[in-house]
């Protein structure tokens, strides 16, 4: 008989108020793999994972983690399941090398304390109070914390948040050494480059639910577009330039959308051919508007979880 999914949710509801913030959501992980669970703020993500972690209760459905259940079987499944807060939840009073050894002491056959810690660069820090520490320091202690025990399953909550690049290759180097040793990893991150260069699942939620899931690759492919990207000065029309691109194009325009994501830089979405950009560079030169970079490429993770869940801030 094969062994139960790393992690098995089937209907879970879980209200405050009476409002539904988890409303019959399903979700399922497996050994050995990587599944980034991805959602806006108050999508409901945060809920579903505490629920995994017999943080919380909930209101109906079943959640099985190894089998088990995380509140009635929190003791079985304590030496067996590492978790990283992103708000770390260490003690701020202890220096980082003393806590991660304590944590050590806590199991059977724990990671060697010197290896992780050369792992993860916490040599400098290591006589640092946590109260001392920055941002991303704490999240490679609370990481080193989380995996020490050799866990078979970690929950990782936004893992490289205020993480230097050298500091976030060595976290990703890790995660992937993790699957690779046969651990289910379950990842919560709000950058979409880290799901897209770990994830061999991608969940995503929304309004308390499941809105779609896959690989990366399907999820990206489900949206055929090209997205035009394209940085330019002075400030652009945008409803302008939409409505010019969209004349060019005839019918298909009506499907090309124009953003602005940060000053400066836009992004121009939908069927994009060469008349889109004949276009774009024509009315460009036309309100003397100069075009400093342009590229094109298929949609990102990134782009299909806009699509999904959309660009209004929550």
């Amino acid at each position: 008989m094969s062994a139960p999914p790393a992690v098995e949710i089937r209907g879970l509801v879980k209200r405050y108020g009476g409002l539904a913030v988890v409303d019959g959501l399903d979700l399922t992980a497996d050994h050995g793999r990587i599944t980034a669970v991805l959602g806006p703020n108050g999508a409901g993500k945060t809920t579903t994972i505490e629920c995994c972690e017999g943080l919380r209760t909930p209101d109906e459905g079943t959640v099985r983690v190894l089998g088990l259940d995380p509140r009635t079987d929190a003791a079985r499944l304590r030496p067996r399941v590492g978790v990283m807060l992103q708000d770390a939840g260490l003690p701020t009073g202890v220096r980082a090398l003393d806590l991660l050894r304590h944590v050590a002491t806590m199991y059977a056959a724990p990671r060697d304390v010197g290896e992780l810690t050369e792992r993860l660069g916490l040599e400098s820090f290591a006589t640092t109070t946590i109260r001392r520490l920055s941002g991303g320091q704490r999240q490679r202690l609370a990481l080193a914390a989380a995996v020490v025990g050799r866990p078979e399953l970690v929950f990782l909550d936004e893992p490289s948040a205020g993480m230097d690049p050298q500091s976030r290759h060595a976290v990703w180097d890790l995660v992937r050494e993790l699957r690779a040793d046969g651990v289910a990893v379950v990842l919560t991150t709000h950058l979409m480059d880290e799901a897209e260069a770990l994830a061999d699942h991608v969940v995503v939620v929304d309004h308390g639910d499941v809105v779609a899931q896959g690989a990366v690759r399907d999820l990206v492919a489900a949206a055929e577009d090209r997205t035009l990207r394209f940085a330019a000065s002075p400030a652009l029309d945008l409803a302008a330039l939409g409505a010019a691109i969209t004349a060019s194009a005839g019918g298909e325009g009506a499907a090309l959308s124009v953003h602005e994501p940060a000053p400066g830089e836009y992004t121009v979405t939908g069927p994009v051919t060469p008349t889109t950009l004949a276009a774009l560079t024509a009315w460009c030169a036309a309100h003397d508007v100069l075009v400093t970079r342009t590229s094109i490429g298929r949609h990102t993770l990134e782009d299909a979880f806009l699509d999904l869940t959309g660009r209004s801030l929550r």
